[in-house]
């Protein structure tokens, strides 16, 4: 099978950017053509934020682009993943109009919220589902902290509802999660484009047993919770050490909670061998999310080397992880909660043992790279048929 993928990097390196250069590898690794248009934040001049703000709903230069590759490569199929902001959704219309399927996957909320992510002043927020316009989202400046990056954002937004891009141009969406799939269908999208197909994990290793530390793994965000986890950290019995990898905004946070704190060890940021490693020798993998994460790779990862999961109740955590059989929940948000669940997990070993088995099993049954490219390749033959019985 032949493939064009299409994607725009992040300024900063994260899950969206692993799980498509992992799908590459596998579809290569599998004997397909893949040919891909990468773009890069980190290639935007702080000139050019102007043109990039204007050209993030519609950039002809990406229209030409997308256009001259499909004429050349004739793929098969279009796989869309990051478009925001250089590529823009004028790469769905190219495709569209030269008659090859689009698949889109929808790593977070971009088409209800200019932020992507739900959430603002540390609580979620849906402020801009119901609207036309999302203005609430650029008063409140969720993009960046900035009125007219968020601006751009909203204006793509409310432009391709207009459109009907998203019902026109995309042939089948890919949801990483249940929970974002329903939340895509709560506002508007039709149930029979979307279809879930989770992240995977791209050869771990076997499980490991496990040990006393807890840990934590992410980005150093307000969303991910580590301010509750750090405030937990205070109220837990004093056997308990956690160990935190990662890197972004909150790690002088994280950095001063270790100087009051001495069970707290900060590591930084760590190839992903190293993070793998930590997880398999990690008692529990500690996810306090406040957000509604799309999926949140980092479980899977846990459960891939025989690791439990402590999980907030919330987004798509709360379907991961089940509750007293590969992981707790907690409520997210409430260190005192989740202090009970990690002194609950530090005391009952025999059933952490038993959690263990069932979290590799997990991982096994919906999480490698085996089920991944069967469900992408049952994903690809349904567009490429749905595309063909549309145009007979």
């Amino acid at each position: 099978m032949r493939i064009l993928t299409i994607h725009n990097r992040y300024k900063f390196r994260g899950g969206e950017d692993e799980q498509r250069d992992s799908e590459e590898q596998l579809l290569a690794a599998n004997g397909h053509k893949i040919q891909p248009i990468v773009l890069d934040n980190n290639d935007i001049h702080k000139t050019e934020l102007l043109r990039i703000g204007l050209e993030a709903s519609w950039s002809h230069r990406s229209y030409v682009r997308v256009a001259k590759e499909i004429r050349e490569f004739a793929p098969d199929v279009v796989h869309i993943h990051n478009f925001f902001p250089v590529v823009s959704p004028s790469a769905h219309h190219a495709a569209f109009r030269l008659g090859v399927p689009v698949v889109q996957t929808l790593h977070n909320y971009r088409l209800l919220c200019p932020s992507g992510g739900f959430y603002r002043d540390r609580n979620v927020c849906e402020d801009c589902c119901s609207r036309l316009i999302p203005w609430p989202g650029v008063v409140h400046r969720c993009y960046r902290e900035s009125v007219f990056q968020t601006g751009a954002a909203a204006l793509m937004i409310s432009l391709h509802r207009l459109l009907k891009t998203w019902q026109r141009a995309v042939t089948l969406f890919i949801t990483v999660s249940e929970f974002q799939k329903r939340k895509f269908i709560e506002n508007g999208f039709s149930e029979s484009k979307m279809v879930v197909k989770p992240n995977f994990v791209h050869g771990p290793g076997g499980p490991s047993e496990g040990g006393d530390e807890f840990l934590f793994v992410g980005r150093l965000v307000a969303e991910k919770g580590i301010s509750t986890l750090l405030k937990a950290m205070c109220l837990v019995k004093p056997s308990v050490r956690l160990n935190v990898v990662g890197d972004g905004p909150m790690a002088a946070d994280v950095r001063a909670a270790t100087d009051r704190n001495p069970r707290i060890k900060y590591l930084g940021r760590l190839p992903k061998k190293d993070v793998l490693d930590w997880m398999g020798r990690s008692r529990c993998l500690i996810a306090p999310s406040e957000w509604y994460e799309p999926f949140g790779i980092v479980m899977a990862e846990a459960f891939a080397k025989g690791t439990p999961v402590i999980a907030s109740r919330i987004g798509a955590a709360a379907e991961i992880v089940d509750d007293l059989r590969t992981g707790f929940h907690f409520r997210p948000g409430d260190p005192g909660d989740l202090a009970r669940v990690i002194d609950h997990a530090s005391n009952h070993g025999d059933q952490l043992r038993k959690m263990r088995e069932e979290a590799r099993r997990e991982y096994e049954l919906k999480y490698t790279a085996e089920r991944n490219y069967g469900l992408m390749m049952d994903i690809y033959d349904r567009a490429i048929s749905r595309k063909s019985s549309q145009a007979s």
